[in-house]
């Protein structure tokens, strides 16, 4: 996220653990963790650290001014968040500020800003892809590799997660500031208004919606990712 102020929403379609898998089989449940948590602590890290370095790109140095033009997680990670994240299966990460109007082009810089986080994760969903694709043709064997499936598994669906949920064109997340850099023009002003100020509302209603119905676009594009990469291994 790289917003001034406010919380940026990380959702991730299965969560962690649950209570009786907890009380049932703990050290499982610490094994799953030690897999998780680096996967969450780089995932976000570079989502908010592309999000500071655009800015700055851009001609804006708020973001580097303040720490957050930085791959230490310790900047970026929202304590809170990140437990949400770990426990209930949606989160958020410390909001990068930016300010506006040290762009050298308003309308360019807000894009490429917006877009950087998700493209960090975009990324981040190739290279996994990419590593999936040679394990399965080259070395057949490491997909008994618990642990090792575990962590590609988990950061190929965390990043399509933050990736395809950053998109939505629901305020505070990055794609409602592409939304709004294209329709503000077109588009009635009271819109913008009740997006901005019932977004928060709007994504519960999503998030529990989802769940409910059992259909989300993140899904959809995850099994997608996935029959792409069962494609390149069998060919």
């Amino acid at each position: 996220m790289r917003l001034a102020s406010g919380k940026e929403v990380r959702y991730n379609n299965a969560m962690i653990w649950n209570l009786s898998s907890l009380l049932s089989d703990p050290l499982s449940v610490l094994r799953q963790l030690m897999y998780v948590i680096p996967v969450i602590l780089i995932s976000l890290t570079l989502h908010e650290w592309g999000h500071a370095y655009a800015a700055y790109r851009c001609g804006d140095p708020t973001a580097r001014n303040l720490g957050r033009m930085t791959l230490n997680p310790i900047a970026h990670i929202d304590p809170i968040g990140f437990l949400s994240l770990l426990l209930l299966g949606f989160g958020w990460a410390k909001p990068v500020p930016v300010n506006s109007r040290n762009f050298r082009n308003y309308r360019v810089g807000e894009a490429v800003v917006s877009l950087a986080g998700v493209a960090m994760n975009f990324l981040l969903v190739v290279l996994t892809s990419i590593v999936f694709i040679i394990l399965g043709r080259t070395y057949p064997k490491a997909f008994f590799n618990d642990a090792l499936m575990s962590i590609l598994s988990y950061f190929l669906s965390l990043n399509v997660t933050l990736m395809v949920f950053n998109l939505l064109p629901i305020y505070p997340l990055d794609g409602y500031h592409i939304f709004e850099l294209l329709f503000a023009r077109i588009l009635p002003a009271k819109l913008f208004f009740f997006l901005r100020r019932y977004g928060n509302i709007i994504l519960i209603v999503l998030l529990v919606a989802g769940n409910r119905f059992g259909f989300s676009p993140i899904t959809i594009v995850q099994n997608w990712v996935a029959s792409v990469i069962t494609f390149f291994i069998g060919l």
